[in-house]
């Protein structure tokens, strides 16, 4: 008898379920659902870094994926359906009651952003993040030492802090806190008691401050120093953590009803998308796993040692956050696509107001000139941007339009392009613009290397990595190695799916789920020798650049 389990991704701008085979990890079923009130641009103010998603969005997705992957494949599938596993963006905190449930869900805070999810990328709380900072350097115990020695206002406490400073009305509703990804499960066990929620190994100990060697999270007495608001909160989210090979519990009779599946479903454990993506490519010891979406997060695991070393500047090392077992790292840059998408926007205002809006055209040839010009907007740019000499105007970017993620978190940080002059065309910015996301992410490389952690591959996942050769052959000449690029489209969710396989015990453990069900390489990315030595003198220019700059928006915050 065949068994099935679903993976969920939630992303920035949609949810996706994969329907995947657990004995070949074939993929039977896709489905996506975007994010409603996110499309519409609501409760979020990008202007001031300030993104909210309302959980509405989320639960909706669900429903709406699962039912329509089990739609496109026989019904006795469905009965077979074992596990379902589930990772988020992260961290995106949201205040919840007693039972768990998020406030935006409670009559009075349906609209209010500062009861919704406060999503990865809602960089609000940089000043709680400085607080955190300097309280984590003169206390006895470094509890930033695990995450890379610097906090950052992506992370759990600093979005916490930051909206019960806000608003007094969350801050005196809510009774704890949870990350997206312990809710999901949690609520599609039933969940009634967030005292009870189990939750993410990686979650917590990449962003929250929780490692084992604390006894769990700081002590309270460190939070009243930070700010006594905070009094008594850990009393009232977690000690204990789990892996996510770990059963949450079984989908709830309202759940299994609702999506059609059995309460016999077991639902694993969740964590954030980067590193289920790693799962579901196999990721072996040392080799970089790089997600690549709207931003990237950079993966790798290691083998635990006795004396773990410290690296500093990432988003931190954890035991069993990636692969259970194993040391996971974590990287990334906070915008990657986010800058070719901005960029486009930009560029795409004349066509929307200006053609959009035109009155000489009827309505219909508007509607499928605009579509057709911003469809092939990005891959016309790439393919003019290609045709530059490496280095050869002067334009030269940094990375930095929606901060710092890593190396060495900083998130005051601003996008910058230089060198404009009047023989910049759109072409050659864009070049610019992907040289510097190129540029970022050998920074990382160079770091773990530099921290005496060995690079012994690349491997690349997303909707980038499978559409843009021009990024990618790149970014192979920039790191100077070859990068291997994922066939799953669907790299999160699959790594998901192997989740919820090995919390059903239909494998029986992670390592076995991977062999069966990873996904295979489709296609090699190789530096070109004479590209490498190219992109190594703007590198170098880059870098100059990159200190100057930090140093002059440092001194005038």
């Amino acid at each position: 008898m065949k068994k099935y389990t679903i993976g969920m991704d939630f992303g920035s701008d949609s949810v996706r379920a994969l329907l995947v085979d657990i004995s070949s990890g074939e993929e039977l079923a896709t489905a996506v659902h975007y994010y409603a009130r996110w499309k519409e641009g609501k409760y979020c103010e990008p202007s001031k870094n300030k993104f909210r998603q309302h959980p509405l969005d989320y639960i909706e997705g669900i429903e709406s994926t699962i039912k329509s992957v089990l739609s496109q494949v026989d019904d006795s599938i469905a009965k077979n359906v074992v596990g379902i596993g589930v990772d988020t963006t992260g961290s995106t905190p949201v205040a919840v009651d007693k039972t768990g449930t998020p406030l935006a869900l409670l009559n009075g805070f349906e609209e209010n952003p500062n009861a919704m999810f406060v999503l990865w990328k809602d960089h609000t709380g940089i000043k709680e993040a400085d607080e955190i900072n300097a309280l984590c350097q003169k206390w006895d115990v470094d509890y930033s030492q695990y995450e890379g020695g610097i906090y950052s206002s992506e992370w759990f406490w600093s979005k916490i802090l930051h909206v019960s400073r806000a608003d007094k009305d969350v801050y005196e509703a809510a009774y704890s806190w949870v990350e997206h990804c312990d809710w999901v499960p949690f609520l599609l066990t039933g969940g009634a008691d967030v005292s009870e929620m189990k939750r993410s190994r990686c979650a917590a100990g990449h962003k929250a401050l929780w490692h084992e060697s604390f006894g769990g999270l700081p002590p309270n007495d460190f939070f009243v120093a930070l700010d006594p608001l905070l009094d008594g909160l850990t009393d009232r989210l977690f000690e204990e953590t789990h892996t996510s090979d770990v059963s949450v519990g079984t989908l709830s009779a309202e759940w299994a009803n609702k999506l059609g599946l059995s309460t016999d479903v077991e639902v694993a454990v969740g964590a954030f998308d980067c590193h289920m993506g790693a799962v579901g490519v196999n990721i072996e010891p040392y080799f970089l796993t790089k997600v690549m979406g709207t931003s990237t997060c950079d993966i790798l695991v290691a083998p635990k040692e006795e004396k773990e070393h410290l690296v500093k500047g990432i988003c931190g090392q954890v035991d069993g956050s990636v692969v259970p077992g194993m040391l996971g790292l974590e990287a990334g840059q906070s915008a990657f696509g986010d800058i070719y998408a901005w960029y486009s926007r930009m560029l795409a205002w004349p066509i929307n107001e200006l053609v959009g809006k035109s009155s000489i055209i009827d309505e219909a040839t508007k509607e499928r000139l605009v579509d057709e010009a911003l469809s092939n907007l990005l891959p016309k740019l790439s393919e003019e941007a290609a045709k530059e000499p490496i280095g050869s105007s002067g334009e030269l970017a940094l990375d930095w339009m929606n901060g710092r993620r890593t190396p060495d978190a900083n998130q005051n940080l601003k996008g910058v392009i230089s060198g404009i002059n009047l023989g910049s065309t759109s072409p050659k910015v864009f070049r610019a613009l992907v040289e510097s996301t190129c540029f970022g992410a050998k920074k990382i490389a160079d770091r773990f290397i530099n921290e005496g952690i060995p690079i012994k591959g690349v491997i690349a996942i997303g909707g980038i990595a499978q559409k843009s050769p021009f990024v990618m052959q790149m970014m192979a000449d920039v790191l100077n190695a070859p990068i291997k690029v994922v066939k799953s489209e669907q790299a999160c969710a699959l790594g998901a799916a192997i989740f919820g396989a090995v919390a059903s015990k239909a494998h029986k453990d992670t390592f076995e789920a991977m062999d069966a069900m990873g996904s295979p390489f489709e296609k090699v990315y190789s530096p070109i020798a004479d590209n490498v030595s190219a992109y190594q003198k703007v590198y170098e220019d880059y870098s100059k650049f990159a200190v100057n700059i930090e140093d002059y928006i440092m001194k005038n915050i």
